[in-house]
């Protein structure tokens, strides 16, 4: 591990400690906690050739373990929702543990944001962090084995993800990092601009769990193709913005799954900071910050509230192993799960 920048970040309450890791590559760098693998900063240049730390995070391990909004975390077994918090695999039930009313979110109430990971390999600008999950951990079957890697190149943050489980299981992971592209400090996102590359969604239900429809955005204010100003159309007269609150819907993205493509981007009018995703998954989840109030104070003293950040979650479809129509979430037994997450940046003149 040369030049491996590791330090101290506190202490869990069971003695656990937990650890800073800070990666550089260019003008980019970047910190993980291997508490939940978060992600608490990553600083990008803006136009004016200055620095930006265009994530949400916080100043000490002890506002991770008060916080609810899952910043910046590593999300599983199973990122989103599942409704009713059970599902059925190869003809037996299994009862999950609800965290959401009665439906079952990210992982349950201790997933993997709420774990220490390890650190197993490391150098100046990437690190893979390890995880062991057991059977029956929130139950889940199998004893499902994770990584994964951070990397940073010139100018993007690479996720590059990886399981294996003992039994068929569900797997579905991603990071719940919270973006502001003007800065973590500057305030509400909502002028900031969104695109994503899908011409539909899964419509969901007032428990935000999908109904099973997969609908076209077209002439609905769900339709970010060509892109508008997050705020634009937020807090329209839409079902499904006014039971959520805002954007906080899967979108199935374009082009065929398994193979990178771009998925989503987003910019900010005031630094010019432009960022691309790319996945290998077949959905994302746009989130435009809705319930952001109560975040403890951020680093800096910055007041996270309501619309102060977004998240682009790469997934596959909520509740998928209770619909057959959408994209299965089965690691069958001794397969690899892998999965690959790009978030590119630059500048808009």
């Amino acid at each position: 591990m040369d030049h491996f920048d590791l330090r101290p970040f506190g202490t869990l309450p069971d003695g656990q400690p937990v650890s800073l890791i800070t990666l550089r590559k260019g003008r980019l760098s970047c910190e993980l906690l291997t508490y939940g693998g978060a992600l608490r900063s990553l600083i990008v240049p803006d136009r004016q050739g200055g620095e930006v730390d265009v994530l949400l995070g916080l100043p000490t391990l002890e506002d991770y373990l008060r916080q609810d909004k899952f910043l910046g975390a590593l999300i599983g077994r199973y990122a989103n929702r599942i409704g009713d918090s059970r599902f059925t695999l190869n003809g037996k039930a299994y009862p999950l543990r609800a965290n959401d009313g009665k439906n079952h979110l990210h992982g349950g109430p201790v997933g993997f944001d709420k774990q220490v990971w390890t650190v197993s390999e490391g150098g100046a600008d990437f690190a893979t962090l390890t995880l062991h999950s057991p059977d029956g951990q929130e139950g889940y079957p199998g004893d499902l084995d994770v990584s994964v890697t951070y990397r940073l190149t010139e100018d993007s943050i690479v996720l590059d993800y990886r399981a294996r489980s003992s039994a068929d299981t569900l797997c579905n992971l991603t990071n719940h990092a919270y973006f502001n592209l003007s800065g973590h400090q500057s305030g509400p996102v909502t002028a900031q601009g969104i695109q994503v590359y899908a011409q539909s969604y899964t419509p969901t239900d007032a428990g935000s769990i999908p109904t099973g429809e997969i609908a076209p955005v077209e002439g609905t204010p769900m339709d970010l193709r060509f892109g508008r100003a997050i705020g634009e159309r937020v807090d329209d007269d839409f079902d499904q913005l006014t039971m959520a609150g805002g954007y906080d819907h899967n979108y199935v993205v374009d082009g065929p799954a398994g193979v990178l493509r771009p998925a989503a981007r987003a910019w900010s009018p005031d630094t010019g900071i432009t960022m691309e995703v790319l996945t290998t998954q077949p959905g994302i989840q746009f989130y435009s910050g809705n319930y952001l109030d109560g975040c403890p104070t951020g680093k800096g003293g910055a007041p996270y509230a309501k619309r102060w950040a977004f998240c682009l979650e790469t997934q596959t479809f909520p509740d998928a192993p209770n619909k057959p129509q959408f994209p299965s979430a089965l690691l069958v037994k001794g397969e690899e799960y892998h999965q690959t997450t790009v978030y590119r940046f630059g500048l808009r003149p």
